[in-house]
């Protein structure tokens, strides 16, 4: 029955990568489960491999006695000194058992057995060798289309690409040969899925990486990416060499190493920003060509407002949106355009009502605007100390100030209105 087994196991090691001891350990399990299915599931049953003769052996253990009771779980010095002339009464021996006697339900039962710890042994190392893929990119052949996902060949394994992991304006064909990035890896009981996706910033990120040599030795590091897949994308790029231009270095010779990622994504305009420590200047870096004008910055909730010239504006916004949305993504920062007119008129009435209701100069007025305390809420959350160094009027004078603010807070707290 198990002629040949121990070619039949090098031949699976080699082709499924499958651990020797893993698929030894499944062989010795099949056959002990259909032994105990043959001869009876309360004996005490042992499967062991044996090299040597290239078989998996069935021991049944016995405890040696002087007079024996249970004959499926005792035998008698006498007949055990048959197999061991050197045991004892007390011991426990394993007698070999002819397992050509299984019969074929036992031998089915066997197979199955192994069949599947084999399978869960080649869903486990491909789970392994995945799992230290995400975030990767992979190359595989579509093997078919299904209703809502390809199915992409890996070689080894299957993986699954979503249409909405796909970038809009691509369909690919069977035979097509694709890149994807390394999503998701999951192990579940049909074996191991594997994820891919073309429409992930880390896509572009590894693709730049494919391309520029300078990223792969760390002498640039791509510090973020934000995508619309198929129609835009900006990436920030930062060098500690101050003779190394990350921008050149990821643009190549006329171009060649950006448009080659471009082409991977089917015409993704790609925008090559350099990062900065300063977010005000990063972020007007991300918003270029546009010129910006002035930067309002509110710590606190992690926003900016951007002010540019009229004839800017719609530049720096983008095609719906899709410049300042983009830069937003890519700096983690929550960014308001507006143009010098549209401030000016939003200003006024900002600069007017603070001067009305804290009875301040129009300079103090434009003061607290522009630092962002444009409310009595604001104001009245401060000590008169820290208004003074905002405005370097005297305390007592912010002290005024303050207790002003939080009378008006309460009142349209009280009223239900905003000041």
């Amino acid at each position: 029955m198990y002629h040949g087994l121990n070619y039949t196991i090098e031949q699976v090691v080699k082709e499924k990568g499958i651990p020797k001891e893993t698929l030894i350990d499944a062989i010795q399990e099949a056959i002990l489960s259909a032994s105990k299915k043959k001869f009876g599931n309360h004996l005490d049953l042992e499967a062991r491999y044996n090299d040597e003769l290239n078989e998996v052996e069935i021991f049944q253990f016995k405890t040696v006695v002087e007079e024996v009771n249970e004959p499926d779980s005792e035998i008698s010095l006498e007949e055990a000194k048959k197999h061991d002339p050197e045991c004892m009464v007390g011991d426990s021996i394993g007698i070999k058992m002819d397992t050509s006697k299984l019969g074929r339900i036992a031998a089915q039962t066997a197979k199955q057995v192994m069949l599947q710890k084999v399978r869960n042994a080649e869903s486990d190392v491909i789970y392994n060798e995945y799992k230290g893929k995400i975030g990767d990119i992979v190359t595989g052949i579509i093997q078919r289309i299904e209703k809502n996902h390809y199915v992409v060949n890996l070689g080894k394994t299957d993986a699954i690409m979503s249409f909405k992991e796909t970038i809009p304006s691509e369909n690919f064909r069977q035979r097509d040969r694709i890149k994807g990035y390394v999503l998701e890896v999951e192990k579940n009981q049909k074996g191991c899925t594997i994820q891919l996706s073309r429409t992930h910033p880390g896509f572009l990120k590894r693709l730049f990486e494919l391309e520029v040599p300078e990223i792969q030795e760390g002498i640039i590091k791509i510090l973020a990416a934000a995508r619309e897949p198929g129609e835009r994308a900006k990436i920030s790029v930062y060098s500690e060499d101050p003779d190394v231009d990350p921008i050149g270095a990821c643009v190549g010779v006329k171009g060649s190493r950006v448009q080659a990622v471009v082409q991977e994504l089917r015409g993704e305009k790609i925008d090559i920003i350099p990062w900065h420590k300063d977010p005000a200047k990063f972020v007007c870096n991300t918003l270029a060509p546009a010129r910006v004008s002035k930067v309002y910055l509110n710590e606190d909730e992690n926003a900016m407002e951007i002010i540019v010239n009229d004839d800017q504006l719609s530049l720096a916004i983008g095609k719906k949106g899709q410049n300042v949305r983009l830069a937003s993504k890519l700096t983690g920062w929550k960014i308001d355009i507006s143009s010098e007119s549209e401030l000016e008129k939003s200003s006024k009435k900002v600069i007017d009502e603070l001067m009305e209701g804290l009875e301040v100069s129009e300079i103090l007025a434009r003061v607290l605007h522009d630092e962002y305390l444009r409310d009595a809420f604001d104001i009245a959350k401060l000590s008169p100390e820290e208004l003074n160094k905002i405005t370097s009027i005297s305390i007592e004078d912010c002290a005024r100030i303050i207790e002003k603010a939080r009378d008006l807070a309460k009142k349209a707290k009280k009223e239900g209105t905003t000041v």
